[in-house]
C-alpha cells in the first residue's frame, strides 16, 4: 500500500486535491481509500467560500476529510463509484462520480470531474446530485452535458450495485494521510 494524491486539475492548475491510500492498482481497477482526517485542499474565493465551477482565479484552502470513503475506478472509465459508511459500519450510500478517465501521475492520479453525480441508497433508490452544476459547466464549455448524461444512462442500465467492496474495511493501523511532496506541480 502506498499514499498518493487524487487531484482535479483545471486550466493547468490544481483545483482540488485529496490524499489517499492505494488499496489496489491493477489492470482491472484502481481502488483508493480516503480516510477521515486526511489532508486535502479545495478551490476557494478570497472569503474562503468554496468555488464549485473552475472559472476565473482561485486559491486553495486546506480541508481535512470529514468521513471515510473508498473510491473504485476502472482504467479508462468515465465514472467512479465511491462507498460511504455509517459510524456503525453499515453502508450509507454509493456515490457515482462522473468524470473523465483517471490519469496516472508521479504522485498519484488526476481527473476532471464532470459535475453530475448519482447517489444510490442500499435500498436501490437513487437521485441525481449537481444537475445545475453540470448545466453551468456545459454552458462554459468545460463539459459536454450530453456525453455525461449518456454515461449516467449506461451506469443505470448496467446497475453495478452492489460492487463487492461493501464489506471491505481498512487496516485499523492506517492513519490519515498527508499530501505527498509535489502535489501542487502540474
Amino acid at each position: 500500500m502506498s499514499d498518493a494524491a487524487l487531484r482535479e486539475v483545471w486550466h493547468g492548475r490544481v483545483w482540488r486535491v485529496v490524499s489517499c491510500r492505494v488499496v489496489e492498482d491493477s489492470a482491472a481497477r484502481i481502488v483508493l481509500w480516503l480516510a477521515r482526517g486526511s489532508a486535502g485542499k479545495y478551490a476557494s474565493r478570497p472569503d474562503g467560500s468554496e468555488i464549485r465551477i473552475p472559472t476565473g482565479d482561485w486559491r486553495l484552502e486546506d480541508r481535512r476529510g470529514s468521513r471515510d470513503a473508498l473510491a473504485v475506478f476502472r482504467p479508462g472509465g468515465r465514472h467512479s463509484i465511491w462507498h460511504f459508511w455509517r459510524d456503525d459500519g453499515s453502508l450509507d450510500h454509493w456515490y457515482v462520480n462522473f468524470e473523465r478517465p483517471l490519469r496516472r501521475t508521479p504522485i498519484g492520479f488526476d481527473f476532471h470531474d464532470e459535475k453530475l453525480d448519482l447517489i444510490v441508497e442500499p435500498s436501490g433508490t437513487w437521485r441525481w446530485k449537481d444537475e445545475d452544476e453540470l448545466e453551468q459547466a456545459a454552458q462554459l464549455g468545460l463539459v459536454d452535458a450530453d456525453d455525461v448524461r449518456a454515461e449516467a444512462a449506461r451506469v443505470l442500465d448496467a446497475w453495478p450495485f452492489p460492487t463487492g467492496w461493501e464489506d471491505w474495511r481498512p487496516d485499523p493501523a492506517w492513519a490519515p494521510s498527508d499530501l505527498p511532496p509535489g502535489w501542487d506541480v502540474v
